[in-house]
């Protein structure tokens, strides 16, 4: 009871530094300006492969990101990009989270046969070849659409996490509340739920906060490389369009710059809410921060 009441207490509470952490405030602010973004900027764009000016023309009233080099609006290609990149992070951090979720916490908690098989495929997930196996999948796969790329990251990005909860659920198994409930008559399931995974939400968001940067990261390479299908649905695959379009010789530095940066910073806010749940776990991090 001691620990509960000193936990609860107001200085305590400012320790977490969730409301008064400045990484958190802007990193918050910086992937909100994004989410909002991905929502409406479509919807005011208009059509990304519509003929709006000449070729490669500047930065101007009329367009405010120039032109490719086929006409169309640079302003409007990265916002439809803008949904685009979003959507395969979330839906790649998800379905990521979620496997790991699945093999951690239920191998961890079990053990036996069925932690030594999940085991397994997680070790065989961590040593296969990243970036060759998405360049062979991603090249054969007929449908390019945001879920299919993030199936496609996703099936390589939840082993490591999966150990990472697996080691925090091993040394929660056998804690007293966990025993208490089991000796209660609790099923194996529902202490899984309401008492272990209560305990992993800092893990959880810290690796489905990195899984949304891994995979914007990787599908904007692939698309970098020509293996994000034929039209611009995202950041990698602008910089893709920009590079075959001579944009860097030519320097039309608007077309390639600006998902350049949208990259660079979402990345950040995104590393800036992670940073802040590391303070939040470590109580060394806290202290400093305090």
């Amino acid at each position: 009871m001691t620990a509960v009441v000193t936990l609860a207490a107001p200085q305590d509470r400012r320790l977490l530094g969730l409301p008064k952490s400045g990484k958190l405030v802007a990193g918050l602010a910086i992937v909100g300006f994004f989410a909002v973004l991905a929502v409406v900027g479509p919807m005011l764009a208009g059509d990304p492969e519509a003929l709006v000016g000449g070729r490669l023309e500047t930065p101007s009233a009329e367009l405010w990101l120039g032109s490719t080099d086929t006409g169309q609006s640079v302003l409007a290609q990265l916002l439809h990009a803008t949904r685009g990149s979003m959507l395969i992070g979330v839906i790649a951090g998800v379905l990521g989270t979620a496997a790991s979720l699945l093999v951690g916490v239920v191998g961890g908690y079990f053990g036996g046969w069925l932690d030594e098989a999940f085991s397994l495929l997680s070790n065989v997930a961590l040593v296969i070849p990243t970036l060759p196996l998405l360049i062979l999948v991603a090249d054969y796969v007929e449908d390019s659409g945001p879920f299919t790329y993030a199936l496609i990251i996703s099936m390589i990005s939840w082993a490591g996490p999966a150990r990472v909860i697996r080691s925090q659920v091993m040394s929660l198994r056998n804690r007293d509340y966990v025993d208490a409930a089991r000796v209660s008559g609790e099923s194996g399931w529902r202490i899984m739920v309401f008492q272990i995974l209560p305990n992993l939400v800092p893990v959880i968001a810290s690796g489905f906060v990195w899984a949304i940067i891994g995979a914007i990261l990787t599908e904007s390479g692939l698309s970098a490389l020509g293996l994000g299908g034929g039209a611009v649905s995202s950041w990698g695959a602008m910089l893709y369009f920009a590079q075959n379009g001579s944009a860097l010789s030519m320097g039309a530095w608007w077309w390639f710059v600006p998902p350049g940066l949208f990259i660079a910073a979402l990345g950040t806010g995104l590393s800036l809410i992670n940073f802040s749940i590391d303070e939040l776990m470590n109580p060394r991090l806290r202290k400093a921060a305090a």
